[in-house]
């Protein structure tokens, strides 16, 4: 793994040094557009209309409609005014229990990992924060926009996941529907509890496999050799369940032996493909 940004973590006025990494990446299978007379993969040039010419990645500048077709240009050194001291540190600003977060806010994960000489540092904020059970509530400067942060522990080291600010978490009370609550009998609630209980388990991540991607690297696999594609019968699709508590009989039902059958695949096994896959795209820099 190879990190894409240097900076530190301001404790108090404690600092660490740490270099910052990306914890996932994409698997999905990567397609060109083509031309569907002559399979050439089609080209997207940038034009300026009034110019009438193709214009290149030093000719474009960022600007801010204001009124219509009225902008104002925001160049590097606008941004770099904002706060060129932040731009390589992340401030830690408080502290507060993980489960006092909804998922919702998360955005992406980044792992930290200290230079030589905080590793000490680095352990001891570490510790503090497993014994105390918190997580630091931070600010870091992403491509000049100051980003809301959580860094917590993660198995032997710490991650940094940035988040979304209040006001850009969508109100769920703006779907009407939901916010009207049918009445829900006691039958109903005990049936659908059951059903809860006989697919409780522990989280296992292995247990889960992309089919969908399986099936498509299959696709394109017999493609590939000239196979004939057979499509897989559809689905019969219903807008509404006709009997809800039938519905939930049956689910129960079938679950009641489903811990029996559930069998987490062997690691080796999960994502087997002779497909040539891509490098995923080029993560966003920090800084």
């Amino acid at each position: 793994m190879r990190s894409f940004w240097n900076g530190s973590v301001s404790f108090g006025l404690v600092n660490i040094p740490i270099k910052l990494y990306t914890a996932t990446s994409s698997n999905d299978i990567k397609f060109n557009y083509l031309h569907s007379l002559c399979h050439t993969p089609i080209k997207y040039k940038k034009t300026c209309p009034t110019c009438n010419k193709e214009i290149t990645e030093e000719e474009i500048v960022r600007g801010y409609e204001f009124q219509r077709s009225q902008y104002v240009i925001i160049d590097e050194a606008d941004f770099e005014a904002i706060a060129p001291e932040k731009s390589r540190s992340i401030d830690i600003l408080d502290f507060v229990r993980l489960q006092d977060i909804d998922p919702v806010y998360f955005h992406r994960t980044y792992y930290l990992e200290p230079v030589e000489t905080s590793v000490k540092a680095y352990h001891l904020l570490k510790e503090a924060m497993l014994q105390r059970q918190q997580i630091a509530i931070a600010k870091i400067v992403i491509r000049s926009r100051e980003n809301l942060a959580a860094i917590r522990v993660y198995g032997p080291g710490l991650a940094l996941e940035t988040m979304y600010y209040p006001d850009e978490i969508r109100a769920i009370e703006a779907l009407s529907i939901i916010t009207a609550e049918p009445t829900i009998n006691d039958r109903e609630l005990d049936m659908a509890m059951t059903l809860i209980d006989n697919l409780s388990t522990n989280f296992v991540p292995e247990r889960y496999r992309d089919e969908y991607q399986a099936t498509l690297t299959k696709i394109i696999e017999q493609k590939i050799v000239g196979e004939r594609i057979v499509p897989a019968p559809a689905q019969p699709t219903t807008g509404k369940v006709i009997d809800l508590m039938a519905a939930l009989e049956a689910s129960v039902q079938a679950t009641k032996t489903k811990d029996a059958e559930r069998v987490v695949p062997e690691a080796a096994d999960q994502g087997k493909t002779t497909i040539k896959r891509r490098r995923p795209a080029k993560t966003e820099e920090i800084g």
